[in-house]
Parts: C-alpha cells; structure tokens; sequence
C-alpha cells in the first residue's frame, strides 16, 4: 500500500516547554504514524499522512501548542517515503550549530503547587518540584538542544518512578527534562555563617529557615536562579542590619509575598499588574499602597516612596517557605553592593558571611545566575525596569538578518549585552554596573558561555562610543583578541534605534520624532548629552534638538549631589536664593567652579535631581535616581486637576532648562504646594515633547532613556499626544534605560546607514 511521509519543520520557543509531549499525544490522537525530535533550529516532525490530513494535523498544533510555547514559524513538506510502526520521541539530533530561542525560567505552576502541599503525593514538601509546564530552564542550560544531558540535572539520574513518570504519555510530566523527586533529586542544606551544619534532615529544613527569618535572623538562600537575601519585612531591627550589612542605605528592598489575596489587601492591584504577578515570568510589579499596612516596616523597606517592589513565589522552594511563614519578607539580590547575583556556594559564603546568619543551599548548579525582573505599569503600558529572570535572554518576533555573527556590547550602568549568531537575536540578562570588577568579571565570563554555547565566534562587535565604559573597553579587547571590527555607535542613537526597532519602524514613511533623555551619555563637541531630539526618516537617524545646555560640575558628583545641578541652573542673582543649601567653602568653591568651566551638558536626569533639590526633596542620590523617585512620588500624590505649564506662553528653540527652574523658583516663593509643582514640572515636561512634535509636524513620537521609566510623566505624555492624534511609542519588550543599548547598537548597525 503506498503512503506519503511528510516532516514539519516548527521554530519558536518550542524546547524545554513540552512541545514533544504534546506533538506525540496530538499524533496519538490522531492516529498517526511518525516521530518527533527536536534539533538545533526547533521541533521536527516526520509522520506518515496525507496532504489533507497534514492540514488539519498543523492547523491543530497551532491552535492546542503549550501555552508557554511560542511558534515563530512552521512549514511542512512531502519527503522520501518512510514507513513508521507507531509515533515516538526519538533523542535529540545535533546536526549543526545552534539556531533557536532559549527557553527562559518559568515560575511554578499550580498543579506543582497542589501536590507539593498534598501529605499524599509523593512531591510533598519536595522544593525542587517542577514539569513540562515549569521551573528552571535557562539557569541549568550548559549545552542544545534541550535534553536533560545538557542541564546541570545531568547528574541527576531518575529513580524508577521518576522515569515511569517520563515515559508515560498520560502523564504531566512525560519527557520532562527536570523531572526529579525527593528520591533521586536536589538535596537542601542549612548552615551558619561559619559552616555549622544547622539542619540536614531534608524534611525540617525548610521549617527550621522559616523559625530563623521569624526570629529576625538574615538568611541566604539559593533560589533557582542565584541566592537572594531574606529578612522578615515586618523587623524593623532586622531590615536596618541588613542595610547596614549590605552597603545599601536607602534603596527600596523587595517584598515576597505567600500569596495574591493578601497582595491585594495591601495594595491597588489592576489587571495588568495582577496578570503580571501570577505570570509564568512571576517579576517583582511596583505596587501602591492602599495604606500604612498593618506590621509592616514600609518606610525601612522603601524610604520615602509610596511604591513597592512586589514578588510572589517563582519556585517550589520559595513556596514552600511562604506557605510555612505567611507574612511577607524581605528577599533581595544575594550579593554586596556593586556586586553580580552570587549562585555558587563557596563565593556565596565568601562575600556573605558578615551579611547572613544562615545559609540554605542546594546542590543543583546554576549556569546563569539571574536577578528578578522588575517591571511597572502605566496605565496599561508596562514599563521594565530589570530584564531578568523570566524574560532573558530572547528577542521574539523580530526580523534579523545578517551575514555575519555580531555581538553588540551595550552600556555601562544597567549592562546587558546582544548576541546574534544566526538568525536568533539574544539580549542577556542585567548585569549592573561594569565599573564593579566581579560584574564585568560574570559579563565576560557570560560572553564566552555564549560563544561557547552556541559555537560561534562574533565577527563585527558594537561598543558605545563613550571610550571610558568598561563595555567599550572589554570590547576593544575581544576585537583585538578575535581580530575582527569594531564599530562605535552613539549612545542616544542606539536608545532611539532600540524603540524603532522594537516596533519594527523602519519602513514608516512619515518622519518619527525620537525623545531620548537620561542622566548622561557620550555625545558630541565634548558634551554631555541626556535630552535629545532626534528625527527618523529614511534610514537615517539625525539630532534636531536638545535641552538648553548647562554647566556639568565637578565630574562624577554631579550625579550624586543634586545641590550641583541646581546651582548649574541657577542666574548669579537667583543662585543666592539657593547659597543657604551649601556650607560657605562649598559655596566658594563650586562658584569658582563654575565660573571656569566649560563641560556643558543637556541631561534631563539631573534637570529632575536639580527640581528635587530646590523643592528640598533630596540633597542626594544614595542611588541611581532616587531624587527622581522621590520627586515622581511626591508629584503622584497630588489629586486635584489645576497643573501649571511653567513655559506655556513661551517662545523657544529649545527647552529652556535654566528658564524652567526659575519659574519654579517662582511658584515656590509663592507658597505653591510641593506636590503641585512636582506634578506640574512632569506636566511641563510632557508639553514639551508635544509641542517639539507639533513644531516638526510629526505624528509618530519615539520615547527612551531612564525618564521614561517615570509613569507619572508617561500617562501625561500619552494622553496629551493621543488628543493631538499622535502615536506614541516606547520600549516594551526591553527596559527604557541602558538595558536596550546593545539592543539598539545592533539595530543601528543592522538598519541605518552609518
């Protein structure tokens, strides 16, 4: 009897997320006859069918595929006859190098959950429980395709039930590459920091971290994907120690909660954030307050700020934790300040013992140590603000093409790197900053995985033009190693091509008006940029505009002491107004200072810390914009609907930056509330860019840089560009600030004419 065979070739995040399983029980279904296997591109399907029934096999893949499952493309054709005497899964094949998604790291799942809290599963209290639907994939990735051999489970080998559980076709976890159990898995271990045993038995640990963090104790604990830092968030003692400890005075902290019915108890929660939090991602989501929350010490864990950063349990581990404290807790970066995620035990106890009392670890190997995400929402626009765990390392659903490998460096502060060695573009994770030693240390060490893992060398590397950045740096030294090009690109340019390319504005065929505005960049003539207009048209990015310059003070202190950029915008006669906010050498110095110096700047960052200063806000920036945050909080605070456009009836070339603080001077010498004039000052800025695209006559405005992760300034902007019936576009997929630089590097190379 003659027979047809046909293969399916699928690409997409289609390994490690029970793409196999589902293809052999939709065959089964069917009663179809073949195999399934995955490879370096995807999914092949080879089965014996007809041209009809190949259709309709397709089309239900389409429609059925796993949910976290994400197809890119699939074709099909007829091949050389092959009988098959039933459809199997059959091992991986490696035919050349690797050209396909990663899969990143899912957060539990609710059936995970429902056994790991059944006495009469065998998964009970089991903290390393996942399946096809869930847990770690790009954290244990050492090699591809996705096969338990190539994770760091390799050396985990199943006990009999765990592989009758693999290979039983009904079951929720066939040929589930991290499938293990209490027999045959991860073991935890609870030490102290001098590497006393505190508990072993596997069954009282997770109870004995739990009496420690209820005790007021700081304890280490080795997540899935690095370690994080954990303190009961309602220990007022606790939470100052581990400031103290960790070297950070006053950056918000992030709360762990057991569940999302008391998230919503303390906070306003949309849709949009309560869909992000119970996402497979499951990133910290910045949260309002509904009020002072009952025991909790929230102006420890956030000083000053209305907002919280708010997670719920991402692993079988944290769940299990949660369900025994059910309070809230502290859990941050598992490292020091300035320093990378720590996930391996012996530089976890290193670095951490003056910080943690206890330590819980396990004995599960993490590749790629990752932070948490954090995003937050304006309106319905979600804004990220760190893309880690959950998110990285894949740019989905763009067009690439490139006839040469190319890894593009990206920034310094909020570090990530892209790699493009096919057709697959990959946007690591956030780093931090590369001046820190350790982290330019795992950014290189990450480089060479990459390369490593998908063995190809770069041919073309993109840097920031700044020659300072340790990525400019690093990158010159891997060209040089490596003996290939490198090619600069300008810092605002690259955050301008990041928005375009993000929404694919390549082919527009009107002008786009690009808004960049940060704290600081290399620009051109010797200045400091950070609020710059720019026009896109034909493949060609141009500066049209920018802030109206003003001193830059006294170097790297300009970014932290927000007296200086105050006094930089202030006239001889109004910065006297301002004299009693220095001591008297202050005052004579940085007078003499600016009386002779010539570095000049237009950086929208520092306009805001100059704005905070003189509403006597903060003095400081103890971290990379916390004057903005203070600022933004205060101006959110504010309910009424009178705002004051403080250049309303002005005429001007640029934006008057020295103008707009006098005004406000103005407003405050009359006794003008605080929260109206910082609501006003975000209203202003946004009037700003509408009345740059309607001077250009523009329809289409493109927003980056790390104002825009403000959403006070976004919800103005957005609503008074859509009255004007002008689009707005931002960085959806990638965070505004330096995280999309090499994105954006690698956009400009492959799309502009530069």
């Amino acid at each position: 009897m003659a027979f047809q065979t046909f293969q399916i070739n699928i690409q997409g995040l289609v390994q490690g997320v029970g793409f196999r399983p589902f293809i052999f029980n939709l065959a089964k279904n069917l009663n179809l006859k073949g195999q399934v296997f995955n490879d370096d591109k995807g999914v092949v399907i080879l089965c014996n069918t007809s041209t009809e029934e190949i259709q309709i096999f397709t089309d239900k893949i389409k429609e059925q595929k796993p949910a976290i499952s994400k197809i890119l493309n699939l074709d099909w054709q007829e091949v050389s006859p092959q009988e098959f005497p039933d459809f199997q899964i059959i091992p991986s094949q490696k035919n050349q190098k690797l050209d396909l998604p990663l899969t990143p790291d899912w957060a539990i799942c609710e059936n995970c959950k429902k056994e790991i809290q059944d006495t009469k599963n065998r998964r009970f209290g089991y903290a390393f429980t996942t399946c096809v639907h869930c847990g770690p994939r790009y954290a244990l990735t050492t090699h591809f395709p996705f096969d338990r051999n190539n994770t760091s489970l390799a050396t985990f080998e199943m006990c009999s039930e765990c592989q009758t559980e693999y290979d039983n076709p009904e079951n929720r976890r066939f040929h589930s590459q991290t499938n293990s159990c209490k027999t045959c898995g991860i073991q935890l271990q609870l030490l102290d920091n001098q590497r006393n045993i505190l508990e072993s038995n596997q069954e009282k640990i997770i109870p004995k971290t739990a009496d420690l963090i209820h005790q007021g104790k700081i304890v280490a604990i080795k997540n899935t994907s690095g370690y994080l830092l954990c303190v009961d968030a309602r220990n007022l003692e606790s939470i100052q120690k581990l400031r103290e400890k960790k070297h950070r005075p006053k950056k918000p902290f992030a709360l762990l909660y057991p569940n999302l019915e008391l998230v919503e108890e303390h906070f306003e929660l949309g849709s949009e954030e309560k869909k992000a939090l119970i996402s497979s991602v499951a990133p910290i989501v910045i949260l309002k307050q509904k009020q002072a929350i009952p025991d909790l010490a929230t102006n420890a864990i956030a000083p000053n700020l209305n907002q919280l950063g708010v997670m719920l349990p991402s692993s079988a581990l944290l769940y299990l934790l949660m369900q025994k404290l059910k309070f809230p807790i502290i859990a941050t970066s598992g490292n020091l300040h300035a320093s990378p995620i720590l996930a391996d035990q012996d530089e976890a106890h290193y670095n951490l013992n003056k910080v943690a009392d206890a330590f819980l670890h396990h004995n599960l190997k993490i590749q790629f140590s990752q932070d948490d995400s954090v995003i937050r929402f304006a309106g319905n626009n979600q804004i990220i603000i760190r893309r880690s765990r959950g998110l990285a390392p894949n740019y989905l659903g763009i067009g690439v093409e490139s006839e040469k490998p190319i890894l593009a460096m990206g920034a310094d502060l909020k570090s990530s790197f892209a790699f493009l060695p096919k057709k697959h573009l990959y946007v690591s994770q956030y780093f931090g900053n590369l001046e820190s030693y350790p982290v330019s240390e795992r950014y290189r060490q990450t480089i060479v995985k990459y390369t490593e893992l998908f063995e190809t060398q770069p041919e073309v590397i993109l840097v920031d033009e700044h020659p300072g950045y340790q990525s400019h740096q690093i990158g010159q030294e891997l060209a040089n190693k490596w003996e290939i090009p490198m090619i600069k690109i300008p810092h605002h340019q690259a955050h301008f091509a990041s928005v375009l390319g993000e929404h694919n504005l390549w082919n527009i065929d009107k002008k786009v008006l690009g808004v960049v505005w940060d704290g600081m960049g290399f620009g051109d003539n010797d200045k400091i940029w950070g609020g710059e207009f720019f026009l896109y048209e034909n493949k060609k990015i141009t500066h049209s505009n920018h802030l109206a310059e003003y001193n830059w003070l006294s170097g790297d202190k300009m970014s932290r002491d927000t007296r200086l950029p105050l006094l930089s915008l202030t006239t001889e006669e109004f910065g006297k107004q301002i004299q009693s906010y220095f001591t008297k050498t202050d005052w004579q110095v940085y007078q003499q200072l600016k009386s002779k110096n010539k570095l000049k700047t237009t950086s929208v960052g520092r306009l805001f810390d100059a704005v905070a200063a003189l509403l006597e806000i903060s003095f400081e920036n103890n971290f990379e914009g916390e004057a903005a945050m203070y600022l933004e909080t205060l101006a959110c605070e504010y309910q009424e609907q009178s705002l004051i456009d403080f250049l309303e009836n002005e005429i001007y070339e640029q934006i008057p930056s020295q103008l707009l603080i006098q005004k406000i001077f103005e407003e405050k010498q009359k006794g003008t509330s605080r929260k109206k004039i910082a609501a006003s000052f975000h209203f202003t800025l946004a009037k700003s860019i509408l009345r740059e695209a309607q001077k250009s006559q523009i329809k289409t405005v493109a927003c980056s840089g790390g104002v825009f992760q403000n959403t006070i300034l976004v919800n103005f902007l957005e609503k008074m560009l859509l009255s004007e019936g002008i689009i707005l576009k931002l960085n959806r997929k990638l965070s505004p600030n330096d995280e999309n630089i090499a994105f954006g590097q690698l956009m400009s190379y492959l799309k502009l004419k530069i």
